[in-house]
């Protein structure tokens, strides 16, 4: 399966480059372009792509109103990665709020934001560790209100295990196989933790575990 990806930057010598890099993978097909935030959520909407990879800093709109603007786009199935040089925590925040299924530097490798592309297209989360563990401090503080050591506490070893797992950007899937346990038991463990830890979704879930460092404990 192919997935069709659109890239919105303002600069077209990042735009060209880093099509250049997709244009090298069988299954990544680069769709459209865009120069502006408008412009990308115009393309996104005609063109309906699985993944849409938007600059923040943008003319007209920026990264993050144009995130917002796609995923809110009825019957939308475009997943949304913001691609950065400025990891402010607003930033950050904004997106996540937004919906966004990656919040990387525009400094990772090649290989790995092809990477974040594909764990996107399949609707998981992927945060730049350097961005968590310097730059949200208060969005730790909002996703943990009794506290994280308090708070991971509540979890049974299985549900640690899950999210320990969901921290590396696996599937529900690719969970159940890991723990030889069927894909409707990882939900069941997904929706707990959610509820134990008072988080809105995996995404969430997924900065919980690196903002509080439990991902890298374990």
């Amino acid at each position: 399966m192919t997935i069709t990806v659109l890239i919105a930057d303002d600069h077209a010598l990042f735009r060209s480059g880093f099509r250049a890099i997709l244009d090298t993978q069988d299954d990544i097909d680069c769709v459209a372009e865009a120069a502006d935030g408008e412009q990308a959520v115009e393309e996104a909407l005609r063109l309906r792509p699985d993944v849409a990879v938007l600059d923040v800093r943008m003319p007209r709109r920026d990264g993050l109103g144009a995130a917002k603007a796609i995923l809110a786009m009825p019957g939308n199935r475009t997943n949304v990665i913001v691609l950065t040089t400025h990891d402010t925590d607003e930033y950050v925040h904004r997106a996540m709020t937004a919906g966004a299924r990656g919040f990387l530097l525009k400094s990772m490798p090649p290989e790995e934001l092809i990477a974040a592309i594909r764990i996107a297209a399949r609707g998981d989360v992927l945060i730049d560790p350097s961005i968590v563990r310097r730059h949200i401090t208060r969005f730790t503080e909002a996703l943990t209100p009794a506290g994280p050591s308090a708070a991971i506490e509540r979890l049974t070893a299985r549900e640690r295990e899950v999210l320990q797992l969901l921290s590396r950007a696996y599937s529900n899937a690719e969970i159940a196989g890991r723990l030889h346990v069927g894909e409707e038991t990882v939900k069941t463990h997904v929706s707990s933790i959610l509820r134990k830890l008072e988080l809105r979704d995996r995404t969430h879930a997924v900065a919980y575990a690196h903002l509080t460092g439990f991902a890298e404990r374990h």
